[in-house]
Formats: structure tokens, C-alpha cells, sequence
């Protein structure tokens, strides 16, 4: 067959158009060249020798190239290889490839010693250039600090590293060592089932965390990164692991410190109590950032009030420890005094906002007494961290975090951290303080706002109890009362203001002291509501616009009437009351609620139910029965159950109401809850008197000795003069002005009563007689002889009243 020039083997494969490649193989794809071609030149540059590899790397068979000058195999040969007159020792050209392609590579000549020959070696220049650029890396990966490079065959042998395992001479890890001859033996046996995976896989492992401890040193772990991928030979068979270690203690780190801020700010200051709040950020702290931790807290902190300026040692508190189960030193316990601390450069430092580390032995030369280094340093420690509590000007108290054992010291990046971290609790600390203050300033008020506890009155005794909101809620304004009456009657109210702090402590007294005002005009229960609701109105013009929506109330009133053993009542929007009978029967008085409070120029209507002597009413309001696992009518009927089996005759009211409060399912309610129990009493019928008063003006002296009669049966003839003087006027001016029918009463308990009532609703009024008037002195002689006179109105009626002190009531 006869041999072709490479020039015309160029020439066919060019007509025929076959695919052109540039330094890559036939196939696309770059050839798999493990290996370098070689020939033998003469020194005209003549092919003497042509190899296997020669051919394939271009194609040309021994045959076609020997004997041929080696410039026809080269495809634009250079300017400075034309005029050369030397083989040069190496270069860059293109080959001809026998399809027609051409072939970038690299060559190198060299001279055969004893002859005139020269051997070529050449390889393909993307080959060679890739083998440098590996070469390269691989250097540059081996000399950095943080990376270490192992290469394994394929029983996981260490052929190959740059690793250094901490040791104290710093010698490498030598070839054929084993990952459990350097590695702790749970770490090797993890790490060798992950390369394993990787070897008989072929899926590489992309920068997997681990946690590792060196075999000389299992105490202390190390953070590294793993990416691993499998080595294979030309054939692709799998020839071992190569595996990237990347120290990453400090993206470890970094993350843990975000890690511990998102956690401060998640956790801190989610309550307004200032020793929970500081508890919370000695919580955060371990084991996170140190193996103990301690808040201390100025004195005044804990009470809502401000510390002082220069802040030491021996005006503070400890007010957190963390973990609760640390072994601390001997005496330490959270409310202890923190002792004061001598004079020091560092402790300056903190007093100027700043934070201090001490290595233990600063911190004992600080200290400078061994009984308070044996009080203060925990066990093993070795180094703290003091960070100043600083909030809005003020420094609040201090937080310290130790390090015992083997655990690292303190950086000064972690004191940056520790920085951030006081900052933040410092400004919790500081919210909780300041609702402290206002949380006991509205507690003081509302207290001071309420009425007395027990009362004790012919109508009924009477206990109120008040619990405040909890776990951070506001005083909301509940209150209650019970208003004496005339006519021996009471008036109980119960009410819940919208709103809560001093604000709804506030409006509480001024609702408060307008139901006590009209209560003595003795108007009826929906009248008394329907002017609270006007004033209400007022208020809510008065407020700021943005407290517009937290103006108003809702409101129960009742008024007990001994004599008829009646009660009137009336709602606002609020809780019904639950009657308990003297046999324990209890049941929710039913009466129909009218608008709350800030709703005005709406209607109220008014109940009237029987009450036996004996029974006991209980108002209360909502904070009492709302839980969020049951609704109104549910909290009302476990109220019903619970009174009736609490409200025995033999058991004192506020034993009652105390146990009521006590037996709440929630401790930390989130409403205020008030209650009020009245056992009501009856005057008996021997100690009332009724007469009807004719209209005749006849019938005034007939008045009068029906009142003697009366007096003298009950004992009273110390009051015969001024009694007989009062009924004259109060039945004379019934006669005169008001209408029939017309009635007198008396009534008897620690007081005498006296009451006329008649038709008329013509109001009468106190007025300054002149010397030349003829009438006018009624009602002024009235309002001299009694302890005190008044006027009521019903429906279709009126009743004016006196009163005079029995001194000696039976």
C-alpha cells in the first residue's frame, strides 16, 4: 500500500469535511493520554523512530512518518523554528492529526548522549498545562494553614498529606498510617465510613461538618469541613480517596455566636419580671458561651427603682445562676449580696461600661483575699468574663460568665459578643424594672382606690378580695363596693374598666366616687347606670384621641333592701350575679344586661328579685371565670359549683372569697379578677311600724301619738321629742304638697328611721327661711334634729327620710 504524505492525508480529510477538533480527541472528548509520545530525530530533523504512543497521538503509523522530515507533521510551524539551526529544547506547536485535525502540544528535546540523535518527547498541551495548574494547586492547598489535604488508596491507607495533628513537634502524619492512628477510635470509625462510601459510590461529599478529636487529645474537639471525591485510573477504575479537611472553627464559631444573639433575642424580655428576665440571660448563656454565669443586680433594680450612680461591689444582688445544677462556691445563692471588691485598674474599667476578661490568676491577684477568691471562684475555673449591665444611662448590675476545665479562654471577639449580649439584657432588665415601678405604683393606687375589705352593716356583711393580672399583665381597673344606704339599705357594685395601668386605675376612682355620689341621691339601678354612662361620655371626649378606644367600663349595681328583703339590680355589660340560698342551692340571677358604659343614650333595665336572710350574693368580674380553655357560660357555672360548695353559714365570707381566688386554675392570670360576697340579713318585722296618713291636715296630731305609741313600745323615749317634731313636719308636708296615698314608717336598729313617702314627685328642697317668712322651717328643723335627711324617688312615688342615732341600740 503505498504511503501518503501528511499533506495529502490533510487534504482528503479536508474535502471530506470531517469534524475538526482542537487539542481533543476524534471522539469530542479530550483522549485519554495517561502517558507521553516519543520519536527519534536525526539532526536535520528527520523521523528515524516513530512509537506506539507517536501514533496515538497522531495517528500516523510508524511507516507513514519514519524516514520523513518531522516539519511535515507540523501545522503552521513558527517563524522561530523555520530559521532555527538548532532543535530547539522545547516548545509549543500544532500537530497534524492523520484525520486532518490539528493537535496543540507540547514538546521537549533532548540530545541522545554518544550519537547524533535526538529524542522528542510530546503530549498534548491541555494534558501538560493541567498536570502544572494540578501541580500548582496542590501546592498552594498544602501550604495553607487551615487545609489539609490526605490521599488513600483504596483500603483507606494514608498514601499521601500534609496534616500536622496538633501534636507538639509539629511532624507530619506519615505515609501508611491509618485515620485510627491519628483520630480518636469513634471519630476514625465514622470518617472511614464516609470515605468508604465515597470509594465504592463515586458521589463525592461536599463540605460535611464534623467534630473530631485528635488521639493524643480527646478532650478537646475540632471543627472541620469534608469534601471527598473518588480517584480513578484511565480505565475509571477507582484507585483511592482524595479527601479536603478545612478548618472551620472559626465559621463555627461565628455561627454559634449568631446562633447565641438570635437566641438572647428570642429568649430575653419576653417577661416583665425582673429576676425572670435575668434568669433568662444566665440561661442563654450555658452552656453556650460559658460553663457558669451569674446576673447581679443593683438593690433598688429588684423594686422598680433606679441605681445609683457609681455602681460597686456590695450594693448589689445576685438575681440569676446558671446551670441551677452547677456545684458553685460555698454560700453563693441566688439573692445573696454580692461583696464588694477592692479598688483595681480592671474593675474601673467595668464601672466605665466597659468588659473585662481575667485570666484566674488576675483575677485572684484583684481580689487579693483568699477567703473571698475561696467565696467567689467556682471550681476548675480558669477564666471570666464581666460585661456592665448599661441601659438607658444606667448601669443596672453586671453579668459574668466562666470557663472551667479544658474549654478555651475567652477571646476578645467573644467579649465582643459578650457586649452585645449585656446590651441587649440590660434593655430587658430595664423594661422590667420600669413595669416594675409602674406595676406598683398602679397596685398602690388601685389599692389605696378600693374600698375596705369587710363591711358589716344591718343589710349584710361583706367581703371583697382583688387579685392583680400576673406574669406581666397590667392592673385593668376591676374593682368593687359596698355603699351604705339609708333606710339601713346597701348598694353593691362590681365593675371592669377597659384599659389598664395607672390609666385604668384612675378611671376606676373616678367611676368609683360618681356610683358613691349618686348612690346617696338614691336613684334606681338602670338611673344610676344610664349617668355613669354619660359620664363615661365625658371622659372619653376629655381623653387624647389615641386613648379613645380604652375609655370605659362595665358595671353591676344592686341595692339590698332589709326591710323587703329585696334587691334591684341592673347591668352594664356586665357578669351576672350568682345568688347562693341559705340551703346551698346556688344559680345565676338572671337580668337583662344593657350597653357597657362607653355606649351612652342607650336604656337600662332593672331586676328585682326575693332574697331569703341568710343567702349570699356574689358579684364578680371577668378575670375571675375567663380562661382561654373555656368560654363565659362554662367560667360561670364553675363559679356557681364552687360557691355553693363554699358558701356554708358556719365559714366566715372572706375565708370564702380568699379560697375562690386561691383555688384559680391559672396563677398567673392575665386579667385582674375582683369579687364580692354579701350575706344579706332581714330586719325583723316587730322592729318596722307602718301607718297610713289620711289626706286631712287632722291627721298630722294623729301622726304624732301613733309615733309616741310606737316609741315607747320599742324603748326609745329618749327620742319622743325630736322624732314627734320630725313626723309633724314630714306628714304635714305630705299632706300639703304631695299626694295621696301617703305613708309613714319607722324602723329600728342602730339607728331610728323615719319615712314618709307619698305620690308626688315634686323634689323638696332645703332652704334659708327669712324673719318674715311664715313656712320654709320644715325641712331646716328636719335637717337639725336628725343625723341626717334625704329624699328618694320610685316609680309614681317619693320618700323623704330621716335619721337619728339610737345611743344605746338594743
Amino acid at each position: 500500500m503505498d504511503i501518503k504524505t501528511v499533506s495529502d492525508v490533510h487534504s482528503e480529510c479536508d474535502i471530506q469535511g470531517t469534524m475538526r477538533l482542537s487539542g481533543s480527541g476524534p471522539s469530542g472528548r479530550p483522549p485519554p493520554f495517561e502517558y507521553v509520545a516519543a520519536a527519534v530525530l536525526d539532526d536535520r530533523g528527520t523521523v528515524l523512530r516513530w512509537t506506539g504512543t507517536a501514533k496515538d497521538l497522531t495517528g500516523f503509523t510508524a511507516e507513514e512518518v519514519c524516514d520523513r522530515p518531522i516539519q511535515e507533521l507540523v501545522a503552521d510551524l513558527p517563524d522561530e523554528l523555520h530559521s532555527a539551526r538548532e532543535m530547539p529544547a522545547s516548545g509549543h506547536v500544532r500537530l497534524w492529526h492523520r484525520s486532518g485535525d490539528t493537535i496543540d502540544a507540547t514538546f521537549r528535546i533532548s540530545p541522545v548522549e554518544g550519537s547524533a540523535e535526538f529524542l522528542v518527547l510530546a503530549a498534548p498541551t491541555y494534558h501538560v498545562t493541567n498536570r502544572d495548574q494540578g501541580a500548582a494547586l496542590l501546592r498552594a492547598l498544602s501550604a495553607q494553614d487551615r487545609i489539609t489535604i490526605a490521599l488513600h488508596d483504596t483500603e483507606l491507607t494514608t498514601v499521601q498529606t500534609n496534616a500536622t495533628p496538633g501534636t507538639l513537634d509539629g511532624r507530619p502524619v506519615a505515609p501508611g498510617t491509618r485515620l485510627c492512628d491519628v483520630l480518636c477510635a469513634g471519630d476514625a470509625e465514622n470518617l472511614e465510613a464516609v470515605l468508604r462510601q465515597v470509594l465504592v459510590t463515586g458521589v463525592p461529599v461536599v463540605r460535611r461538618n464534623l467534630q473530631v478529636s485528635w488521639r493524643h487529645d480527646p478532650a478537646r474537639q475540632h471543627a472541620l469541613s469534608l469534601s471527598a471525591f473518588r480517584l480513578e485510573d484511565s480505565r475509571r477504575r477507582p484507585t483511592g480517596v482524595a479527601a479536603l479537611y478545612i478548618d472551620s472553627a472559626d465559621d463555627l464559631r461565628a455561627r454559634r455566636h449568631l446562633d447565641l444573639a438570635r437566641e438572647v433575642a428570642e429568649q430575653v424580655g419576653g417577661s416583665l419580671d425582673v429576676v425572670r428576665t435575668a434568669q433568662d440571660l444566665a440561661d442563654v448563656l450555658v452552656p453556650a458561651f460559658g460553663d457558669l454565669a451569674a446576673v447581679d443586680l443593683a438593690h433598688s433594680v429588684f423594686d422598680g427603682e433606679e441605681p445609683s450612680k457609681q455602681l460597686g461591689g456590695g450594693d448589689m444582688d445576685n438575681a440569676a445562676l446558671a446551670p441551677a445544677t452547677a456545684v458553685w462556691p460555698a454560700g453563693i445563692k441566688r439573692g445573696d449580696p454580692v461583696p464588694p471588691l477592692p479598688d483595681h485598674p480592671l474593675l474601673r474599667s467595668f464601672r466605665h461600661g466597659e468588659t473585662v476578661v481575667f485570666g484566674l490568676d488576675d483575677f485572684i491577684a484583684m481580689v487579693s483575699d483568699p477567703q473571698l477568691v475561696e467565696y467567689l471562684v467556682p471550681k476548675d475555673a480558669h477564666s471570666v468574663m464581666v460585661a456592665p449591665l448599661h441601659a438607658r444611662g444606667l448601669t443596672l448590675g453586671a453579668i459574668s460568665a466562666w470557663r472551667c476545665g479544658r474549654s478555651d479562654p475567652f477571646t476578645q471577639d467573644e467579649a465582643d459578643l459578650m457586649r452585645q449580649i449585656a446590651s441587649r439584657g440590660a434593655l430587658a432588665i430595664d423594661n422590667a424594672r420600669r413595669y416594675t415601678r409602674e406595676h406598683r405604683a398602679a397596685m398602690a393606687l388601685q389599692q389605696r382606690l378600693l374600698p375596705p375589705a369587710t363591711t358589716d352593716t344591718p343589710a349584710a356583711e361583706t367581703a371583697g378580695v382583688y387579685l392583680p393580672a400576673g406574669d406581666g399583665a397590667e392592673i385593668r381597673g376591676d374593682w368593687y363596693d359596698a355603699i351604705a344606704l339609708p333606710s339601713l339599705r346597701l348598694a353593691l357594685v362590681a365593675g371592669d374598666v377597659i384599659g389598664h395601668g395607672i390609666l385604668a386605675s384612675a378611671t376606676m376612682g373616678r367611676l368609683r366616687a360618681a356610683i358613691q355620689t349618686l348612690a346617696d341621691l338614691e336613684l334606681e339601678p338602670d338611673e344610676v347606670l344610664a349617668r355613669i354612662a354619660d359620664l363615661v361620655q365625658r371622659l372619653v371626649a376629655e381623653a387624647p384621641p389615641d386613648h379613645h378606644d380604652v375609655v370605659g367600663a362595665t358595671c353591676l349595681y344592686a341595692v339590698y333592701d332589709p326591710v323587703t328583703q329585696r334587691c334591684a339590680m341592673a347591668s352594664a355589660g356586665h357578669l351576672p350575679p350568682v345568688l347562693v340560698r341559705p340551703d346551698g342551692t346556688a344559680e345565676v340571677v338572671g337580668i337583662s344586661p344593657g350597653p357597657p358604659l362607653v355606649i351612652g343614650s342607650l336604656p337600662y333595665e332593672t331586676t328585682t328579685i326575693d332574697v331569703e336572710p341568710g343567702s349570699v350574693l356574689a358579684l364578680c368580674t371577668n378575670g375571675l371565670i375567663e380562661r382561654s380553655d373555656r368560654d363565659i357560660d362554662q367560667g360561670l357555672r364553675r363559679l356557681t359549683d364552687a360557691l355553693a360548695a363554699s358558701c356554708r353559714p358556719d365559714r366566715a365570707l372572706d375565708e370564702t372569697a380568699r379560697t375562690l381566688l386561691a383555688n384559680l386554675p391559672d396563677q398567673a392570670p392575665r386579667d385582674d379578677a375582683a369579687l364580692l360576697l354579701a350575706r344579706t340579713r332581714a330586719i325583723p318585722a316587730e322592729d318596722t311600724a307602718h301607718w297610713e296618713i289620711p289626706a286631712d291636715p287632722a291627721a298630722v296630731s294623729e301622726a304624732r301619738a301613733w309615733t309616741t305609741r310606737q316609741l315607747t313600745r320599742w324603748g326609745l323615749d329618749g327620742l319622743l321629742f325630736t322624732t314627734e317634731l320630725i313626723v309633724s313636719e314630714l306628714v304635714t308636708n305630705a299632706i300639703r304638697y304631695g299626694r295621696p296615698p301617703a305613708e309613714l314608717r319607722l324602723i329600728r336598729d342602730d339607728v331610728l328611721v323615719c319615712e314618709v313617702t307619698d305620690s308626688s314627685p315634686t323634689q323638696p328642697r332645703l332652704r334659708r327661711a327669712a324673719t318674715t317668712d311664715e313656712g320654709g322651717r320644715g325641712l331646716f328643723l328636719i335637717a337639725q334634729l336628725g343625723q341626717r335627711w334625704g329624699c328618694r324617688h320610685g316609680q309614681n312615688r317619693k320618700t323623704i327620710w330621716s335619721e337619728q342615732l339610737i345611743e344605746c341600740p338594743r
